[in-house]
């Protein structure tokens, strides 16, 4: 059945507010696409119940790590540890993938289930349109399941009630028309409010040492080779940066990370490596004075906490894919074209931004906040 933003809304169960649950299980960038339709639709309906399927590695963009071992908190109303949703549901697919026919998948799968169908949501929206996504939206039994018309995996429509057209260029506008529809409603993206984790601002309060309008944050892997700037450039403009009389950070999940190791080696000491947590990411994010980095998590973080950013696209385009709703530079060479294939080696256009032009970009938006 194919409808469109004109369908009547999705009514609840009994007389209580519309339970909703979004499917948008990872990566880090998408689930911050998602957002600001989902704050949308929290603005214009604070009684509502609002779930959400997540990879559990990514649910610290929606509840603050601090929250997760008070029992007593968990039920509780919403503040600033969980200022979006009332509740989060742990689909592990990394783990799953791993070991697809185990027991352990098993009993995870059936008590993902469970968890979902006792929620009693009224509506489910897919806003990742995986085949995976997909059959987890269908596990919810929710009494309407809405997904986009041509999802990013066309057999992930076989399972929605509810197919939705989209014009919209943006994914995060995307996101507020599949959304909208869902509901009977019109929605426009919305400013994010993410969590605040007590202990991860005091960590990144004594890492920055107050001088936070004097850091860049260079975030230098993707999600493919394709998208990745070469490291010796990254190295390259955090030294020039460091001659300008900025420090630079780079992220890394570890310190042993290679990526963000050769970095910094190619920085003449100039940057520094700072492994962190999500949570940790989102409270250095809100500090620093530009983040550097191609189409990935940290890039659409900076955007979602109206950061600065400058962002370095070669197959993916910024037109749909770009930083959305903050200050930015987007540095995208002509020769690029949209490639999704997943190539190993960093894409031709991609090679074609220079250093100076990323330090000129990054400096602009620095001296714009420092004076």
């Amino acid at each position: 059945m194919d409808l469109t933003r004109s369908h009547a809304a999705v009514t609840p169960r009994g007389d209580r507010p519309l339970r909703v649950l979004i499917v948008r299980i990872g990566a880090m960038g998408d689930v911050l696409h998602a957002m600001p339709a989902v704050a949308a639709l929290r603005e214009q309906h604070p009684d509502w119940v609002i779930g959400w399927a997540i990879e559990p590695v990514w649910r610290e963009l929606l509840e603050a790590e601090s929250a997760v071992h008070d029992v007593a908190w968990r039920f509780s109303e919403r503040d600033s540890r969980r200022p979006l949703i009332d509740r989060w549901s742990p689909v592990p697919t990394r783990d799953w993938k791993r070991r697809p026919f185990s027991l352990s998948t098993l009993r995870d799968i059936r008590w993902l289930r469970r968890e979902l169908v006792r929620d009693h949501y009224d509506l489910c929206v897919d806003m990742q349109g995986s085949i995976r996504s997909a059959m987890v939206g269908r596990m919810a039994g929710a009494h309407m399941f809405a997904g986009a018309a041509e999802p990013r995996e066309a057999p992930a429509a076989w399972f929605y009630h509810r197919k939705i057209r989209l014009s919209a260029t943006h994914v995060v506008e995307q996101g507020c028309e599949l959304l909208g529809a869902a509901v009977g409603e019109s929605l426009r993206p919305a400013k994010v409010t993410l969590p605040v984790d007590p202990t991860a601002e005091q960590w990144c309060d004594a890492l920055l040492d107050g001088a936070a309008e004097r850091f860049a944050l260079i975030a230098p892997t993707a999600g493919w080779g394709a998208k990745q700037w070469p490291v010796e450039r990254y190295g390259a403009v955090a030294a020039s940066l460091g001659r300008a009389g900025f420090r630079t950070l780079v992220n890394a999940p570890s310190f042993e990370h290679t990526v963000g190791r050769r970095v910094v080696e190619a920085s003449d000491g100039a940057a520094t490596l700072v492994p962190c947590s999500v949570g940790q990411m989102i409270a250095l994010v809100r500090r620093v004075g530009v983040v550097i980095a191609g189409d990935t998590g940290p890039l659409h973080l900076a955007a979602a906490l109206e950061r600065p950013v400058v962002g370095l696209f070669g197959p993916t385009d910024p037109a749909r894919n770009g930083p959305y709703g903050t200050q930015s530079r987007v540095l995208r060479h002509s020769s690029s074209r949209v490639d999704h294939s997943r190539r190993v080696e960093a894409e031709e256009g991609l090679m074609q931004i220079t250093t100076e032009e990323v330090v000129e970009a990054a400096l602009e938006l620095l001296q714009s906040r420092t004076g």
